[in-house]
């Protein structure tokens, strides 16, 4: 299954990122494009939302100083396109596996495109190892840990209807019950002609 597969590397991004766990280290992709697209593909995508969740930590520290944050949060936003840049890369890859499908005359197209559903899947990823983590803290009250372990029964449980949907929708995709439409995102922050306040530096 696909999901199956997205989740795995998607642990093992987290963990091998966590070996280290800092947002300055060196990235290497365990996998070849040629090979394997689509695992490059998700490896990249998931890196990217980790590093990002790390940075999203530092950022909301009180103490930071303000000339580190202002260089954190353009950081963030270029983080942020990398992230949409991926989705748009995941979906150009279903839509080069699948465009010799002819759709049914009764296709219908879904709410979201099949990366914007495993750009989900990889943020909940992110979300699971953390609370797994606040579980096994040693230092943390009964009832931290106890209500952290119900958040985290609730992510697992979560993580199985979104691969269950995800798995649902390539299937669709792939008989031609459903099509794809996707729209680039049209960023306009990192735009220097799209926003206003780089427009005006030029």
């Amino acid at each position: 299954m696909f999901t199956q597969k997205a989740n795995a590397i998607f642990q093992d991004v987290i963990t091998t990122y966590h070996v280290v766990n800092t947002v300055d280290q060196s990235f290497t992709n365990k996998y070849d494009k040629t090979d394997d697209l689509i695992a490059h593909l998700l490896y990249r995508k998931c890196w990217i939302d980790t590093v990002q969740w790390h940075y999203e930590d530092i950022i909301r520290d009180p103490q930071i100083d303000p000339i580190a944050a202002i260089t954190l949060k353009r950081q963030i936003d270029a983080s942020n396109q990398d992230r949409t840049d991926m989705v748009e890369f995941i979906d150009s890859y279903f839509l080069e596996k699948y465009k010799d499908v002819t759709p049914k005359e009764s296709a219908k197209i879904n709410s979201e495109s099949p990366a914007w559903a495993i750009d989900r899947l990889s943020i909940l990823a992110l979300k699971i190892y953390h609370m797994n983590e606040e579980v096994e803290r040693k230092d943390a009250s009964d009832s931290h840990i106890s209500a952290c372990q119900a958040k985290l029964n609730i992510l697992l449980e979560q993580r199985v209807d979104l691969s269950t949907a995800i798995e649902d929708l390539v299937s669709d995709i792939e008989s031609g019950d459903k099509y794809m439409k996707v729209y680039k995102q049209m960023k306009m922050y990192n735009d220097d002609e799209l926003n206003p306040v780089l427009r005006g530096q030029k």
